[in-house]
């Protein structure tokens, strides 16, 4: 991505000027929203690596970077809506973030509509865990994998700890 264009995050600053210094570590974010921002805008300009180190111990233990990226780059990032921040303020230790990340995944519009939070490990803001909010449909092409239902990956983990944080998160 371009220093120049318009941020993924919707800030209305450049992504240079933006997420673009957060994802390259001259900058860490000052708040939860601004982690959250860089994290909707690390898979549109397909930082994954962000992703990972954005993350705290047990997501990171967790990650799949070669499944994030397909998933990041077969999709098509539309727009971030932050709903509401509860903390995740400078002076704060931990902090929420409601969201709305617009995608289209197979040429289907997506709304992914989360509640994100968000702590300081070591001065460094660091995405922790996140909630569905519940009704919004997701594009999927096979029948429907419960939460806690074997990753279909095969990987013996459940299905939200293993492929199906990437759809949470």
């Amino acid at each position: 991505m371009e220093k120049t264009e318009s941020c993924p995050c919707g800030s209305g600053a450049t992504y240079g000027e933006c997420c673009g210094p957060i994802h390259d570590g001259t900058v860490k974010a000052k708040t939860a929203e601004a982690l959250m921002r860089a994290r909707y805008s690390a898979y549109a300009a397909k930082r994954i690596p962000f992703l990972k180190t954005s993350a705290g111990p047990e997501v990171q233990a967790e990650f799949d970077e070669k499944a994030c990226t397909e998933w990041a780059e077969a999709s098509t990032w539309n727009g971030l809506e932050i709903v509401g921040v509860d903390r995740g303020g400078e002076e704060d230790e931990e902090g929420y973030v409601e969201f709305i990340a617009h995608y289209a995944a197979k040429g289907e519009a997506v709304e992914h509509h989360e509640h994100a939070y968000f702590k300081k490990l070591d001065g460094e803001w660091k995405f922790i865990d996140g909630e569905i909010e519940s009704g919004v449909p997701y594009v999927r092409e096979e029948p429907k994998i419960g939460r806690n239902d074997p990753c279909p990956c095969g990987s013996g983990k459940k299905y939200k700890k293993c492929c199906g944080k990437h759809v949470e998160g």
